[in-house]
């Protein structure tokens, strides 16, 4: 079976190197192997936020990350939200098949309205694991790369499919979860890599950036570096990270360094980061706000022309 891939970001702010080795690595694989579509989340940025901020300033420097890291807009649909009206409107029949219940009880969306930053709860976080079913079933997405966190949505994208074929016939697929087996990459003070947090390194940082970023990071006064991510969390995250970056094991990473301190393991870090994302940076140096503008232009033209016919299979399966 030929797989069609879903993935995606909200363009929230830069995308960090938790980002690249958490899924966008494995993206710019599996564009080789499988159709794959993009998805830049703009409607879902206002999910738990009153205001979208810079939206289209985000939305250009997430276009750049993607480009940056080797996504190939001739393999791969990129496209946003809003320029896809089709895909929208599948939310309404969708959202009469999954009850308030269900929506309710689901996890992720607790977490995010635990997290969220408006003063109430909007009927759009409400119902934002629809909102994905919508995504992932324009297309006919069957395989969809996800955190763990992320299952439960993905359990709802399939129920909303299988609840959708036995009421009006057969036209979705069942898509199934891809984890990633990535190690995962705390932030710099060894909590929860996010943007917001000021604790990740943005694929867009400068060299200066990272290594002042990597000097700022937490460590410990001892001065034999060893992987020990349950004693020792914040030296673990510096070599989880160098370790990435260099192709290599933590553990080696820390048996390299020995004895030489915090000081020697920022240094490894810093040069092991900075090497990394070189080429990275050479290739964004090259792309320019037209190249982005084209990139969207023609991935929202393909993106729409696959919901149109989508969105016409579900009217006419459910007698509209």
């Amino acid at each position: 079976m030929d797989h069609i891939v879903l993935t995606g970001d909200r363009p929230t702010g830069p995308l960090h190197l938790g980002h690249y080795f958490g899924s966008l690595a494995n993206r710019v694989a599996l564009q080789h192997a499988h159709p794959m579509y993009v998805l830049v989340a703009d409607y879902q940025v206002i999910t738990d936020r009153d205001l979208p901020g810079a939206i289209q300033a985000n939305i250009t420097g997430l276009l750049l990350d993607y480009l940056a890291v080797g996504l190939d807009p001739a393999k791969v649909t990129i496209f946003q939200h809003s320029a896809v009206p089709e895909l929208n409107q599948l939310l309404l029949p969708f959202l009469s098949l999954v009850s308030v219940a269900e929506l309710r009880r689901n996890p992720t969306v607790k977490d995010e309205i635990a997290h969220s930053s408006q003063r109430a709860v909007s009927g759009l976080m409400f119902t934002y694991p629809v909102h994905q079913a919508a995504d992932v079933l324009f297309c006919k997405g069957t395989l969809v790369p996800v955190g763990k966190d992320q299952l439960p949505h993905l359990e709802v994208t399939r129920m909303v499919a299988r609840r959708f074929n036995e009421r009006y016939g057969p036209v979705f697929p069942l898509p199934e979860a891809m984890l990633g087996d990535s190690p995962l990459l705390r932030g710099l003070d060894g909590g929860k890599m996010s943007k917001s947090r000021g604790n990740a390194i943005s694929l867009s940082a400068t060299e200066d950036e990272t290594a002042a970023l990597i000097r700022r990071a937490r460590t410990d006064s001892d001065r034999l570096i060893t992987f020990d991510e349950a004693a020792r969390p914040e030296v673990a995250t510096l070599l989880t990270l160098a370790g990435l970056c260099l192709g290599r094991t933590p553990q080696d990473v820390a048996a390299e360094i020995g004895d030489g301190g915090a000081v020697t393991l920022k240094k490894v870090v810093t040069e092991a980061v900075n090497e990394f994302l070189r080429p990275i940076r050479a290739r964004r140096a090259e792309l320019t706000e037209a190249d982005v503008r084209a990139v969207l232009r023609a991935g929202n033209e393909r993106a729409r022309e696959r919901a149109v016919v989508t969105l016409e299979e579900v009217r006419d399966a459910m007698g509209f």
